[in-house]
């Protein structure tokens, strides 16, 4: 194991494989060359036009990837508005949006959840539930994932990629498996899978955060959305029952995973799928990214599945999808014109002409042009559209710091030894009252 903690990927910087995987490296390449500086915007101060007040609209942009500033640039120009884009290294941005969030541009980028609500509560960003009045092509799941503690709407959702138990097409075909949908379905399909010899979960924790996605399904499933989201929120407390509960179901998968999880890297865990090594793994729909052009007939032959309901009161309700998007200023200096650009990037226009330039993203908006996803964005649309709550994923669902140095100490601890559940959660108990949730 590296002992790092990593952040969860944005779907920024990881997507379907219609990048190719050698493409998305060499984007990371040239970001990386980029050293973290101030690019070039788009606009001059002097512009005028744009919507509302007849003044430009200024965009804080983390789309420093060159394809990534060519396709948001591309959704901003076809809205027709004056805007300027002020862009920022995407790291650079994310790690100091607390500063920046005091003097910000009129709309900058952000994340749905707790990120957003976060702000939202500090109220250093604005309402904007009127934008929302006049965005009908946004699923319940989408409304609820903008939504601050208040009820009001902080966020409008760009686009995202699902978390879901990924296989191959064809082993299960051949081994005649059928998808399981219950948690005693799942269990029977993974004893099937050892008896023909298959190791039936990927395991992959190398940075700390990939294993989050399992804890937060399972707590999902077990407690419902709204307990996973105030125990996110610090509002309730690690040594309960319920999570207690989590850690009890999570143990029976355990003999399930590949050995030595902490020390495999996602990639690692992916290629052992594509080799058919193993049968099922839950992750991001990147998954696809660990493969290049040359292993295409790979990549066309994984499917998904959501993860399986628990409890029946719950069933499988909930998908886990990061959302990325867009929030406004708190004092914008162009108000109208701000709403004006959030209204029209949260419509199917602003989207189809990004997917246009980079096609490895999933729209929020349910009208987005489909015609040319791959299979797995088609299928991601769907499941992510017909969700009534959407997860953004544990370190975006809770305080970024309490994720990767507590939680995520705590779920390698786990892994490493789940006899110890009693004294790993009283642990982080005790480390969560260091901490300041929303």
């Amino acid at each position: 194991m590296t002992g790092k903690i990593e952040k969860s990927p944005s779907p920024s910087e990881v997507g379907f494989s219609v990048m190719s995987r050698r493409t998305l490296l060499a984007s990371a390449a040239v970001a990386a060359a980029a050293g973290g500086v101030v690019l070039t915007s788009c606009g001059d101060d002097d512009d005028s036009g744009g919507g509302g007040g007849g003044s430009e609209v200024t965009f804080g942009s983390n789309y420093s990837d060159p394809k990534d500033s060519e396709a948001i640039k591309a959704a901003i120009d076809s809205t027709g508005l004056s805007v300027k884009i002020n862009t920022v290294d995407h790291n650079t941005y994310q790690e100091n949006f607390n500063t920046y969030i005091q003097q910000p541009d009129d709309v900058v980028c952000w994340f749905a959840g707790y990120r957003m609500r976060a702000f939202a509560g500090k109220g250093v960003v604005s309402d904007i539930s009127d934008v929302w009045a006049k965005l009908p092509d946004m699923s319940e799941g989408f409304k609820n994932a903008s939504t601050g503690l208040d009820g009001k709407q902080y966020f409008v959702p760009f686009y995202f990629y699902p978390w879901a138990v990924h296989y191959r097409k064809s082993l299960f075909a051949d081994k005649g498996y059928s998808i399981p949908t219950t948690w005693d379905d799942f269990i029977a399909l993974c004893d099937q899978m050892v008896a023909d010899g298959i190791t039936p979960l990927a395991a992959a924790n190398d940075g700390g955060w990939p294993q989050m996605g399992m804890f937060d399904m399972i707590n999902m499933r077990t407690n419902g959305y709204d307990f996973h989201v105030s125990l996110m929120g610090g509002k309730e407390s690690w040594t309960d029952d319920k999570v207690k509960k989590v850690f009890e179901n999570w143990s029976a998968l355990l003999d399930y995973y590949q050995p030595d999880v902490n020390g495999r890297t996602w990639q690692d865990a992916a290629t052992a799928l594509g080799n058919n090594e193993v049968g099922m793994y839950l992750l991001g729909t990147f998954v696809t990214s660990n493969f290049d052009d040359t292993q295409q007939d790979i990549i066309d032959d994984i499917d998904f599945f959501a993860f399986p309901a628990i409890d029946p009161a719950y069933g499988q309700e909930a998908v886990e999808a990061p959302i990325d998007g867009f929030m406004m200023a708190k004092s914008p200096k162009n108000d109208a014109g701000a709403r004006s650009l959030l209204g029209a990037l949260g419509g199917a226009g602003a989207i189809d002409a990004y997917i246009g330039v980079n096609p490895a993203v999933v729209a929020a908006n349910s009208k987005a042009k489909t015609d040319g996803y791959n299979a797995l964005q088609e299928k991601s649309a769907e499941i992510v559209g017909a969700a009534k709550y959407i997860s953004q994923f544990l370190d975006r669902d809770t305080d970024p710091d309490f994720a990767a140095k507590v939680v995520g100490k705590a779920i390698q601890d786990f892994l490493s030894d789940p006899g110890q559940i009693d004294s790993i959660l009283s642990t982080v108990e005790e480390q969560k009252k260091t901490y300041t949730f929303e």
